[in-house]
């Protein structure tokens, strides 16, 4: 081969073994890819991690609690960073060996089981109540507002409140109100939602719910329905029964324990003040006791002006005749008269809402709530 023409062809190949190759870039991609698959195909098959709670430790084992209650003497594996009694940790399911611990100290998923807001609501939201507005505002309101004046005059403000009435007449709407007020944190809790499936887990939910308010401080905790929890407690009784008394024994350990609850107020609502335990409203605890009854007809007149102020009303809707027509209604029963009202007005396409609304709304209600009564009375017939 003629030297040029070798030189030539030299200089090809010279120029091809160093360029890129234009696939090796799309193999680089492609192995990638199968070992990152391969990595997540071997994820997929490990064995699942249990979540456990660490209950004693020793040396190079722990006795450990598993979801359904049962406890273990498990070992403890050598990367396994130092434990604490009470912390939650994973273990290998087969011979339940310790492998690491769950940063986290909380058992539960405290907004889960609460409503955290900071509500709207404010005292002229609410009519016919002005008597239990001063005395909320007394206990709550004011320690949160102005500390320094119970400093001065050397007491120490009441730690919460127990509102009780009748179904409807505002017990919430005050606890709401109060928490605007103060821009406080409003944690809402439903009594039997606090009681849980095994032994003790309601009494650490108590506990979690009430160290989320401190966090949140300053905050108001209302309970409602604390009836649900706080009943009297019986000697004898089923083992669902003791379950309740020890996680009301928490509360109860909350509310007047050594941690102090600093910028926390409890307000409890029920409509069954007589079933209560009397630990729960003793001095100390939710002492200032509030009765919120049903409006009479000034309080009645109040709360319709508030729920119709925003209604296109006829010139022939006269209050007080309205008023007459409610007597005994509960102010939510006033609201449920106020937005029926509203319907039967734009059932028939007008825009403005005539006293024969306002009549027809009264029955309606009326006759439901005699319905309901009937049902419940039926249930023991």
């Amino acid at each position: 081969m003629p030297a040029k023409e070798k030189s030539i062809i030299d200089s090809v190949m010279y120029r091809y073994s160093t360029s890129a190759n234009p696939y090796d870039e799309e193999n680089k991609i492609l192995r990638e890819t199968v070992s990152r698959l391969r990595d997540e195909i071997e994820r997929f098959k490990a064995s699942p991690l249990m979540v456990c709670e660490v209950k004693e430790i020793f040396p190079d084992t722990a006795i450990i609690k598993i979801p359904n209650g049962n406890q273990f003497l498990v070992n403890i594996s050598a990367e396994c960073e130092k434990l604490k009694s009470g912390e939650l940790i994973l273990v290998e399911q087969k011979n339940l060996t310790i492998i690491k611990k769950i940063p986290i100290t909380r058992r539960f998923n405290i907004e889960k089981f609460v409503i955290v807001e900071k509500p709207t609501i404010s005292w002229n939201d609410i009519g016919g109540l002005s008597h239990q507005m001063q005395e909320i505002k007394e206990v709550v309101e004011l320690p949160l507002k102005k500390p320094e004046l119970f400093k001065k005059i050397g007491i120490t403000p009441p730690k919460g409140i127990l509102l009780y009435g009748e179904p409807g007449t505002g017990k919430t709407l005050l606890a709401k109100a109060v928490a605007s007020s103060t821009n406080s944190t409003f944690i809402q809790v439903v009594g039997s939602e606090l009681v849980q499936k095994f032994i003790g887990e309601g009494a650490k939910l108590v506990k979690e719910i009430f160290e989320f308010a401190r966090r949140k401080a300053p905050a108001i905790v209302f309970i409602d329905e604390i009836d649900a929890l706080a009943a009297k407690r019986m000697e004898v009784g089923t083992s669902g029964e003791r379950e309740v008394n020890r996680t009301f024994m928490q509360l109860l350990a909350e509310i007047d324990g050594f941690k102090s609850l600093g910028n926390v107020k409890i307000i409890g609502a029920t409509n069954r003040k007589d079933i209560l335990d009397p630990a729960i409203i003793r001095p100390g605890r939710l002492d200032r006791l509030i009765h919120v009854p049903i409006p009479s007809k000034e309080s009645r007149l109040d709360i319709f002006k508030i729920h119709a102020k925003n209604m296109p009303l006829d010139r022939t809707v006269s209050n007080e005749a309205i008023i007459e027509k409610m007597e005994n209604f509960s102010g939510a029963e006033i609201k449920a008269v106020c937005t029926e009202a509203g319907y039967f007005a734009i059932r028939q396409d007008r825009d403005h809402v005539t006293r024969e609304d306002f009549l027809k709304a009264i029955d309606k209600v009326r006759q439901e709530e005699k319905l309901e009564g009937e049902d419940y009375t039926g249930m023991f017939g």
